[in-house]
């Protein structure tokens, strides 16, 4: 269906692909993975023709039509967000909105004079959206819109009004409902809540077209998937399986490749001994050339590439009190909406809460009432003695000044820190060689909370307030991440939609339902079982 043969694609001094080959069949859904910058983007505008490979050949089959979604999703303003995931369908979107301008012409008092053209015009196209198909059309569009978290007001407002994580949203829903006969998903499942990334896993589950996607959603590759091409190198490799099954086989492969080239190593070590211990003797020189001219002619095997591995370790942290955090009575709410009303909650020394609940539930706002960013209408939130609390906001990174570097940002936060554990830290957190040096203003996202996520932790807290820490994070800082935070000897206070997450770090669940909060003993597994469902919005 999409083929890749022999592509070769240079960005300048840098080379993403050299004779790279892959492809893509009907229905088959598949994971690109690899490190940052490696070209999986590329791979996508290269398919959409929005690039061209220096070398090699990208085919699509006669008629193929596809679907692309891309973090970049444009200026969206002055359609409604189910206006705006319709416009993707064709025709059937332009007579949507003359349908919906001409309902607005009925209902103007100024306009009583044209009433009968408009009654007639009004029934005119009524027939033709029907015969397009439009209402049904507009049906889909509404249940894709709910599944992505959307509420029946936020679908016929503005999309203008929404804020950049909603549009990117409103994008995918158009896609969505495309159904193209392939789709190309870059990182789909940011920006969306946990209740919507498993909506979405079950609708490109039972979607019967080919899939290619990026994500930085382990287990939401396991679940969808069912093939991994890999770019590392400037090579592409195929696996067969999903994203858990394309780990354990890469390490297999690398072990197989290692032991072949620790063998011909032993053996080029023997022979070119051989060479040496009788080049000068004329009795052996036909033996000697025999061996250099086989020499020659092996084929060498390479080692396998060293991966870069990120590891951090929690420097020692002070001992708190064995009372965190008290909140005693607490209310809070927005206008005539109450959040909490009457809530009580202790968290007690090494206990890890995450807190699930749907969007608007009040998960943030817990947060920030406990880090002390917003103030409670009645009650208290008390934090206990010898507490050192370190706070990740969703918008941590807007901290950071744009014009200083990852080292400035570092030293500045640290002045009393050897340069050597600073690089280390940096190090650790993905910034290596000259990448210190960047300013923060052309960081992407996931490098910007890597670093807010540095300065945090070095500070030695001993209580984590973290709110969607991994937001951005790619697998393998993700799970470093995951693993610093395992040996953390403090008390963590999180919310998440990553599983993995979730289930690796919790020790009690606080699920904020329609009925109040509700404490969970046990992490966020006991918490599925118990509950009998992944998250709170789904019943």
């Amino acid at each position: 269906m999409i083929r890749l043969a022999s592509v070769t694609k240079q960005h300048g001094p840098r080379v993403l692909f050299v004779d790279a080959d892959a492809a893509i069949q009907r229905g088959e859904k598949v994971g690109l993975v690899g490190p940052n910058g490696a070209g999986k983007s590329t791979i996508f505008r290269l398919i959409m023709g929005e690039e061209s490979a220096d070398d090699g050949q990208i085919s699509i089959d006669r008629g193929v039509t596809i679907g692309y979604f891309s973090q970049d999703v444009g200026e969206m303003a002055g359609r409604s967000a189910v206006a705006e995931t319709m416009d993707g369908a064709g025709a059937v979107s332009e007579v949507a909105t003359e349908l919906r301008e001409l309902e607005l012409a009925l209902a103007d008092p100024a306009r009583a004079d044209e009433l009968d053209r408009l009654v007639e015009r009004f029934g005119d196209v009524q027939v033709r959206y029907d015969e397009l198909g439009g209402y049904a059309l507009e049906a889909r569009a509404r249940e894709i819109l709910a599944g992505l978290g959307f509420s029946q007001q936020m679908q016929d407002g503005d999309v203008g009004a929404l804020s950049g994580g909603w549009k990117m949203r409103v994008a995918l829903a158009r896609i969505l409902l495309m159904r193209p006969d392939a789709m190309l998903l870059d990182e789909p499942s940011n920006h969306l809540d946990i209740e919507s990334i498993i909506w979405l896993e079950g609708f490109l589950k039972g979607y019967d077209g080919a899939l290619l996607m990026t994500s930085h959603d382990r287990e939401f590759l396991n679940r969808v998937v069912g093939k991994i091409i890999e770019i590392d190198g400037g090579v592409l490799t195929t696996f067969s399986g999903n994203y858990d099954f394309y780990e354990k086989q890469r390490a297999v492969n690398e072990a197989q490749v290692e032991a072949q080239h620790a063998r011909q190593q032993a053996m080029l070590a023997k022979e070119m001994r051989f060479i040496e211990r009788f080049k000068a003797q004329a009795a052996k020189a036909a033996q000697v050339q025999s061996r250099v001219k086989k020499l020659e002619k092996i084929e060498r095997v390479e080692p396998p590439k060293q991966r870069k591995t990120l590891v951090f370790e929690f420097p020692a942290v002070a001992r708190s009190g064995d009372d965190v955090v008290k909140i005693e009575g607490l209310r809070k709410g927005y206008g005539e909406r109450a959040l909490y009303n009457g809530f009580d909650l202790i968290v007690r020394r090494k206990e890890r809460w995450c807190v699930m609940g749907v969007n608007g539930a009040g998960k943030s706002t817990l947060l920030k009432l406990v880090a002390g960013e917003i103030q409670p209408d009645a009650g208290g939130v008390t934090v206990g003695a010898s507490v050192k609390m370190g706070y990740f906001a969703q918008h941590a990174m807007e901290v950071l000044e744009p014009e200083k570097t990852v080292w400035q940002t570092l030293e500045e936060s640290f002045p009393l820190a050897s340069v050597g554990s600073l690089r280390s830290l940096a190090g650790c957190f993905g910034f290596s060689g000259d990448e210190i040096e960047k300013t923060c203003r052309v960081l992407s996202g996931g490098e910007k909370a890597r670093l807010v996520l540095a300065r945090l932790l070095y500070d030695r807290p001993n209580f984590l307030v973290l709110d969607e820490p991994t937001n951005h994070l790619d697998i393998a800082t993700k799970e470093m991440l995951i693993a610093a935070l395992h040996d953390f000897e403090g008390t963590m206070l999180f919310v998440s939609h990553d599983r993995e997450f979730l289930a690796g770090l919790s020790s009690r669940v606080l699920e904020l339902g329609p009925d109040g909060p509700i404490p969970y003993g046990g992490g966020y597994r006991e918490y599925v079982a118990r509950s009998g469902h992944e998250a709170p919005g789904l019943r």
